[in-house]
């Protein structure tokens, strides 16, 4: 399961650059670099949210510390550098957020590796991988879309991270079935995206 948490981003990100990715892109050192600081702070400051139970204190430690918040900083800061026009060319948001996410899964494989937990070491990179790909996914729809399209992918960029936090939460509560339908509904639009990008 840690090689699985270690290497999941990496192959997933290699599989993306062939079917999708564009040499072109922009950011991608930015990515790199910025993507390993982020996951070294982290890992020396430990977790934002002390969490209590199976509450909401320990939904939001998952938004925050484990699946949401780490996987759509990434889309944030690219918007960020493209606004300031930090960095220029072909934008390209899921290509950015996976090599961000590169170096954090292969410091939390090994910080998780001792817990031996497929929620941490599977589920959760599958998760980031998700609102990685899914929301560019549904920000490419929007651009240049009528108000029936814009409509329903504006709520699904919405739809995603929290779908993810539930996914996440329910597994850990022990809600096997709940957490699979929510996981479902998280990366649903991963496979479509990829064959609409191979069909592109």
């Amino acid at each position: 399961m840690s090689l699985f948490c270690f290497l999941w981003i990496p192959l997933f990100y290699l599989c993306w650059h062939t079917i999708a990715g564009d040499d072109t892109a922009a950011g991608g050192v930015w990515a790199l670099i910025v993507g390993s600081i982020v996951a070294l702070v982290r890992f020396f400051l430990g977790y934002l949210i002390v969490p209590e139970g199976f509450g909401l204190s320990r939904w939001m430690s998952g938004f925050i510390d484990f699946v949401g918040l780490p996987a759509l900083a990434p889309l944030l800061v690219y918007l960020l550098l493209i606004g300031f026009k930090i960095i220029s060319g072909t934008a390209d948001f899921a290509n950015f957020a996976l090599l961000w996410l590169i170096p954090g899964a292969a410091i939390r494989a090994v910080n998780w590796s001792s817990l031996q937990d497929p929620i941490l070491l599977v589920v959760v990179p599958i998760l980031w991988t998700a609102i990685a790909v899914g929301i560019p996914f549904f920000i490419t729809l929007i651009q240049n879309s009528r108000w029936f399209v814009i409509i329903p992918a504006s709520l699904a960029i919405l739809v995603i991270p929290f779908a993810a936090a539930n996914s996440y939460w329910l597994f850990y509560s022990q809600k096997t079935s709940l957490g699979f339908l929510f996981l479902l509904i998280a990366v649903i639009s991963t496979p479509v995206s990829l064959i609409v990008s191979a069909k592109s």
